[in-house]
């Protein structure tokens, strides 16, 4: 089974481009099937990764970043997939 993890958070005012740096330097061990990180307006970075797990297995996960770098805590999710209707 395949589990996709979503983390998402928004910088303080202008800080946007720190966050992706700080997003895009943390390693998890191990690491996903994929990973893929998204900016959007109002300093806001998402990170989904891939797993090859069950949809309730421990994974490793992004921690929340300092609070002086975000405006808010962390956001996560996580989903399964859903196959096509034929």
């Amino acid at each position: 089974m395949t589990v996709a993890l979503m983390w998402e958070a928004r910088a303080v005012t202008g800080r946007g481009e720190e966050l992706l740096a700080w997003a895009r330097a943390q390693e998890l061990t191990p690491g996903p099937m994929r990973r893929e990180t998204f900016r959007a307006p109002q300093d806001r970075v998402l990170v989904i990764t891939w797993w090859d797990a069950d949809y309730d297995a421990v994974l490793p996960e992004l921690p929340d970043p300092g609070g002086e770098l975000v405006s808010r805590a962390a956001h996560r999710w996580r989903f399964e997939p859903v196959p096509d209707p034929t």
